[in-house]
């Protein structure tokens, strides 16, 4: 095992001492995590905050094995502070940044965390430290959507629907990169506007726009694929606005309306060596406008979580875990 400076004992963390409401995520001092030979123990700089942290406070995964406290935070970025044994290809001192699956040692919430060697990677040249810290897992899961379900190509016509959050917004951006005309979806002219300043010449806004309308006018033939994010009754008039024969891909956990004619297929972003090498190839592709919808200390943990269950975040919400008030800015 290789260590960079002397780690200490405790770490400050934010974490559950019971599975509820944002008030669970209390500050505490904690044991930093110990690696296995397959591990890296990573100084965390900034921590993301998605709706899976929701969903694991709310206990809604919970198998009966969880140990309190119970640190949060699925993705995040750092410098590497400890190796283990059998880790390769990353140094001590690296900038990376990784996504958790299932460690089981706690998340992004704290000073520090175990992670598997496999499940992070070196940060893409284009990328600073606080902007990785977003789009580990939102880059991965929109790149399982966009290339291992729907397949994009040049000059198919994608919608993206619900595209204004953390994956819709990286998503939009790489369906661009892959010279497809996308026509991307909103909840009012904010959420319009802020598609438009991601590159979105066509971006919906559902209160007022019906998709099918504007699919017409601009693929009479239908849209060659969905990226469903979102779902309600917007949904089914973007199911209408397909082509025979089209794809449709949506993360586990959305509702999608049963259509004849359509191949709709459920996925998940899972981390892995090839997942991140594929990230930093199209990052570094870009450029990429990594959209920060909050940052907020370690601390207020809670209210990331209370902003979070709001909703109408454009991009991501982040944890500033090192000291770096001067950047924290908080979105009303």
């Amino acid at each position: 095992m290789r260590t960079l400076d002397a780690i200490p004992i405790t770490m400050r963390a934010c974490a559950l001492e019971a599975f509820g409401g944002p008030e669970k995520l209390v500050p505490l001092e904690l044991p930093v995590p110990r690696i296995g030979p397959g591990e890296i123990l990573v100084r965390v700089h900034t921590a993301g905050v998605g709706i899976w942290d929701a969903k694991a406070r709310r206990g809604e995964w919970a198998d009966g094995r969880e140990t309190f406290p119970l640190v949060l935070g699925a993705d995040g970025s750092g410098t590497v502070a400890v190796i283990g044994d059998n880790v390769r290809g990353l140094q001590l001192g690296d900038a990376v940044y990784g996504y958790l699956a299932g460690e089981g040692k706690g998340g992004f919430y704290a000073e520090y965390v175990a992670i598997d060697g496999t499940h992070l990677a070196p940060l893409p040249a284009s990328l600073g430290l606080r902007d990785a810290g977003g789009v580990a897992t939102t880059g991965i899961t929109a790149l399982a959507g966009l290339d291992d379900v729907l397949g994009v190509r040049a000059a198919q016509t994608v919608i993206v629907h619900g595209a204004t959050g953390g994956v819709g917004s990286i998503a939009v951006q790489f369906a661009l990169l892959r010279g497809a005309r996308v026509i991307a979806t909103a909840h009012g002219a904010d959420g319009t506007s802020f598609l438009q300043r991601l590159g979105v010449t066509e971006a919906i806004d559902v209160q007022h726009d019906d998709i099918l309308e504007v699919v017409q006018r601009l693929a009479p033939d239908g849209a060659d694929a969905l990226l469903a994010l979102a779902g309600g009754p917007a949904l089914g008039r973007a199911f209408d606005a397909l082509r025979p024969g089209a794809r449709v891909a949506y993360p586990n956990g959305v509702t999608v309306p049963a259509r004849e004619g359509l191949d709709a297929r459920a996925f998940d972003g899972v981390p892995s060596r090839e997942a991140f090498a594929r990230l930093n190839a199209t990052i570094d592709a870009g450029p990429l406008d990594v959209p920060i919808g909050a940052l907020f200390a370690l601390d207020e943990a809670a209210d990331a979580h209370r902003l979070l269950e709001r909703g109408h975040v454009f991009g991501k919400i982040v944890l500033a875990v090192d000291d770096i008030e001067e950047d924290i800015e908080k979105v009303a």
